[in-house]
């Protein structure tokens, strides 16, 4: 059986164009990280974040190999990373000041994943790799609701040209933004920046909207 792949299952996600769109995004499961400081800081809180949601992810994705698969388990690819973000006190970003970053760091999760089945992953973490401080992960179900999106070619640290279209299509949508202490500014990885020229690298940016009273 061919795996599910969330960014192929879900286009209208996962597969924006690069023109501004609105897209109504439905309940999912996560598993979050919270943290605060540069996410470029080599061994910093946010690459261990990182590593910390890859470890679980993975330890629920492998279960069928060290015991009984979870009750209604399917073959999946692990969705890509994604992050909320925000800087306290700073209107907008401003990206010579990564240290004042705040982030929720995140993976979905297949429909199938309840507390049990993360409570076994956080288990064998925990014993495979007890280097990994798991202490502030948690499962969350998450609802963004409606949303304007645009899929972002290149570096992070061009994004606000993207998010100054987007804000031209939410006014002529007659849509308001909705960025809030509740509603972040979201990004989801579709590129490892390891491994891809920066020149290419592809992030969907996506804001929480508003129709206008």
């Amino acid at each position: 059986m061919e795996k599910k792949d969330f960014k192929k299952a879900d286009k209208a996600l996962y597969q924006p164009k690069t023109e501004p769109g609105v897209v109504d995004v439905p309940e999912m499961i996560f598993i979050q990280v919270d943290g605060q400081g540069d996410p470029n800081e080599p061994e910093g809180e946010y690459q261990r974040a990182v590593e910390t949601l890859c470890a679980l992810s993975y330890a629920i994705k492998m279960a069928p190999k060290s015991g009984p698969a979870p009750e209604g388990y399917f073959e999946y690819v692990v969705p890509p990373l994604e992050g909320l973000w925000w800087q306290e006190g700073i209107h907008g970003v401003d990206y010579t000041r990564k240290d004042k970053f705040s982030w929720t760091a995140m993976i979905r999760q297949p429909e199938f994943v309840d507390s049990q089945v993360y409570a076994a992953a956080v288990e064998t973490v925990t014993r495979k790799k007890p280097q990994i401080d798991i202490s502030a992960a948690r499962l969350v179900t998450f609802i963004e609701g409606l949303c304007v999106q645009c899929m972002h070619i290149g570096s992070y640290d061009d994004e606000p040209a993207t998010v100054d279209k987007m804000n031209r299509y939410i006014a002529e949508q007659g849509l308001l933004c909705d960025l809030s202490d509740v509603r972040k500014h979201h990004e989801i990885y579709l590129s490892d920046p390891r491994k891809s020229d920066i020149a290419k690298l592809k992030t969907i940016v996506r804001h929480p909207v508003r129709k206008a009273d």
